[in-house]
């Protein structure tokens, strides 16, 4: 099969790759119907993080093609979603909801999911079949549910979004657009979004925003005080993961206030002081995707939200260094892999 492999920052290539077999009885074998470029795979590409011919991708949706003789609940032929945290959802920590933190997990890009096809370990507890064979213009939608969808969404639920709260959003990217969403469909009833760019502050408004802020840093955080009556925003969600997002994002929380954080995390550290006076909660890190997924697919599949208009540019797979350079030049917010 064709798949991704990046040899080294900026250095992306499709080649050649093993297909894919079952190595364990609770695996699956799907082949992809599409895959794509995530926010997190540009931090080894501009050699933040250490990469050295890593297979690349961790979010899926596709057709069930072999299961594992322990597999019950998945089935050859279904059309499914996938977290890219595998996890068998039955563990003490999955049952309690964090399934990003499964005793048995895996990371699915460590597999690398921007192929033509992929191994899924524990099939059973990680994928969920649609309803049916979904229509094409539902395939970006439930591609977004595999990762930036679920992820905005946990982000949302960790700021305790929802009725009567004013939600702000630092970071324009796909997960921050999309914790705009959530937020929305959560009952929040102001959302403000921080963005510099014209086109994500569109989509954000065609998401829920309300309001949009342009400025960053201290200057943000005035803007969102300014907004709020002087107190700051109920809820924050951070989607960046610079220090710069995250003591802004803690900076623009009333005192009582949640901060979701979800971006990852690089080179951040939390002043004991600013914590200690700030009186706010924080709670967050990698998104336990398969706790949503049920419901996303749910309201994906009777089109009540459309989260696939996050991706802006839809390639071939075999295209995918263009795709990772047009995220890079931020001339792209989601690049979309057809397989």
């Amino acid at each position: 099969m064709r798949g991704v492999v990046m040899h080294a920052p900026g250095d992306v290539r499709v080649e050649d790759r093993e297909d894919p077999t079952i190595l364990e009885p609770t695996d699956a074998v799907v082949r992809l119907t599409a895959t794509c470029i995530c926010g997190s795979d540009l931090w080894p590409y501009r050699g933040a993080e250490p990469v050295d011919h890593q297979f690349m991708g961790h979010e899926y949706v596709g057709v069930v093609e072999q299961v594992g003789d322990a597999v019950r609940e998945i089935r050859v032929g279904d059309f499914v979603v996938g977290s890219f945290w595998a996890s068998d959802n039955t563990c003490e920590i999955c049952r309690s909801g964090y399934q990003a933190y499964c005793v048995h997990r895996v990371l699915m890009g460590t597999i690398g999911t921007q192929a033509e096809k992929v191994r899924v370990p524990l099939a059973d507890g990680t994928l969920v079949a649609t309803p049916g064979q979904p229509d094409a213009d539902l395939v970006p939608s439930l591609l977004a549910a595999s990762d930036v969808l679920g992820t905005g969404w946990f982000a949302a639920v960790a700021a305790e979004a929802g009725p009567g709260k004013t939600v702000a959003v630092v970071g324009d990217g796909a997960v921050g657009l999309l914790g705009v969403l959530a937020a929305k469909q959560l009952g929040a009833e102001r959302i403000i979004a921080m963005s510099r760019h014209a086109d994500r502050q569109a989509l954000a408004r065609r998401f829920g925003a309300t309001d949009v802020v342009e400025e960053r840093g201290e200057a943000g955080v005035a803007a969102i005080k300014a907004l709020t009556g002087g107190l700051g925003a109920h809820s924050v969600i951070e989607a960046v993961g610079t220090q710069e997002s995250m003591m802004q994002a803690i900076h623009s929380a009333r005192p009582g206030g949640h901060v979701g954080f979800v971006g990852v995390s690089h080179d951040v550290s939390l002043p004991g002081e600013d914590m200690f006076m700030a009186g706010i909660h924080l709670h967050g890190g990698p998104a336990p995707v398969r706790r949503f997924l049920p419901e996303l697919i749910r309201l994906i599949w009777d089109r009540e939200i459309d989260p696939g208009q996050v991706f802006d540019l839809t390639l071939p797979l075999e295209d995918a260094a263009k795709g990772y350079e047009a995220m890079d030049q931020r001339r792209a917010t989601k690049v979309l892999l057809t397989v």
